[in-house]
């Protein structure tokens, strides 16, 4: 269990100006600690610093309103989450802990306009799957996300669980004709996400979301949804995290069945009920499990420093091997002829300045 400062400090740190996920833990490969890495960002100035009583606040209203906060390194951090490059160093959970803890899950998600009877089908595979001990994970929008959750509080005589990861602070209801039904996950499941306390709802945060979404389950059922819904993002993210795809087939003249035809024509599964699921869960449950414990067991490979020395001055040298579309990190040390430690650091100081940005896969990119 993380010391209040631990958490103020990780706080702090990733709500510092130009600090993501992948920055954040790029810093704690140098620094070792969100504490050392604030230090060294207070004393260069380079970039704005989350003031201290913003971050305290932070914990202060989270403590009163008995929400948890996990940290990155802590037990109940998510194992399925600890393989991303952009993991979130920080994630907010309201409701009940142990829903983090089941190995079986699987994430259903869908067009917000559904149809009636993909709302049920939606609901019927999310109650039949809770009843046999798999968890089921969506993002609590309206449609077919609210279907599956709701299917799923339904089974095991009213009693199931569910994990609803929101594009909001886990204190914002969004939508709010979905009040009812967050009342019922934090009563009865879990509420997850990785925005502060009071973030409203932002388009540019539910992309972020469906990551959460992918990478918890072991798999992505996608119900109804158009060739460019968000549905399928989420869809393509679990495949590229080595996850099992499901769709439900529909008429080809309706287009919320285009984007699950699709899917199941580039190689997801048919499914018409949770059996079709759970014979191919089974199938894979022992290796995904020992995935699971290895992500869990695995030690984040760090860059051993015996110091830290100043970055320098210049810093032309590097922006000369940079482009708008992405660099690699180690193209840039093969090519420069610098070694890791100075890329590193001068990398860094060019993101604190806001003119590169990071993208996964260990790349970096000017920003226009």
């Amino acid at each position: 269990m993380a010391s209040a400062q631990e958490i103020i400090d990780t706080i702090q740190l990733i709500n510092s100006e130009n600090i993501g996920p992948i920055t954040f833990f790029k810093l704690l490969e140098m620094f070792k600690t969100p504490t050392e890495a604030l230090r060294y960002l207070q004393t260069a100035k380079k970039p704005s610093v989350c003031p201290r009583n913003k971050a305290e606040l932070e914990y202060q209203r989270a403590q009163k309103q008995k929400i948890s906060i996990i940290l990155y390194n802590d037990d109940t951090y998510p194992p399925n989450l600890k393989h991303l490059e952009d993991r979130p160093p920080v994630l907010y959970a309201k409701g009940n802990l142990s829903c983090l803890l089941n190995p079986l899950s699987l994430s259903i998600v869908g067009a917000r306009n559904a149809t009636i009877n993909g709302r049920k089908t939606a609901s019927k595979i999310a109650y039949d799957l809770t009843n046999n001990n798999v968890m089921v994970i969506s993002g609590m929008a309206r449609g077919i996300d609210a279907a599956a959750h709701k299917g799923a509080l339904y089974a095991t005589n009213q009693k199931g669980t569910t994990i609803a990861v929101l594009g909001t602070g886990v204190d914002m209801v969004y939508p709010k004709e979905n009040t009812l039904l967050y009342n019922q996950i934090v009563e009865q499941g879990l509420i997850l996400s990785e925005f502060p306390l009071g973030t409203g709802p932002q388009s540019s945060n539910f992309p972020r979301r469906n990551r959460i979404v992918a990478s918890l389950s072991l798999g992505t059922l996608v119900v109804e949804a158009n060739t460019n819904s968000g549905s399928l993002i989420t869809a393509r993210l679990a495949l590229e995290y080595g996850k099992d795809i499901f769709a439900i087939p529909g008429s080809p003249d309706e287009s919320r069945s285009a984007g699950p035809n699709k899917l199941i024509k580039e190689g997801a599964f048919l499914c018409e009920n949770a059996e079709d699921i759970l014979s191919v869960l089974c199938a894979n449950n022992s290796r995904q499990i020992h995935r699971q414990i290895e992500f869990n067991l695995q030690p984040n490979e760090q860059i051993s420093f015996t110091e830290i020395t100043p970055p320098p001055q210049n810093n032309g040298k590097i922006i000369d091997y940079l482009n708008y579309d992405g660099v690699y990190v180690d193209e840039i040390i093969r090519t420069s002829g610098l070694d890791a430690s100075t890329v590193a650091m001068e990398l860094l100081e060019l993101e604190l300045e806001g003119r590169i940005i990071r993208q996964v896969g260990n790349k970096v990119a000017l920003i226009k």
